[in-house]
């Protein structure tokens, strides 16, 4: 398995600054959902965002993939990307350092 990183950015400005329309709002639900059975299921190790709130503000995806390819039918699949409430780049990645669990 190899890794991947991808960003995601509003494609609407609006939505980080003055709220998330209905629709926007559906969409979000759906992306959270999205990565959340990503997660469960082994394949996204980490999701977040920045918490800054105009043009600036960006998602990181960091997921495992046989290949680009199949890494990028993930970013492409988002609800988030697919609603147009996001755009999504993909970037090939490697983890050089983690954090060890503390017992």
């Amino acid at each position: 398995m190899a890794e991947f990183l991808y960003t995601v950015r509003a494609v609407r400005e609006g939505m980080l600054t003055e709220g998330p329309t209905p629709e926007e709002s559906r969409v979000l639900a759906d992306h959270a959902s999205y990565l959340e059975g990503l997660a469960k299921a082994g394949v996204v190790e980490t999701a977040g965002r920045t918490q800054n709130l105009d043009a600036s503000t960006f998602g990181i995806i960091i997921l495992s993939a046989d290949n680009e390819s199949a890494a990028r039918q993930v970013m492409e699949n988002d609800p988030a990307v697919l609603g147009g409430v996001m755009r999504a780049e993909l970037f090939p990645f490697r983890t050089a350092f983690r954090r060890r669990n503390q017992p």
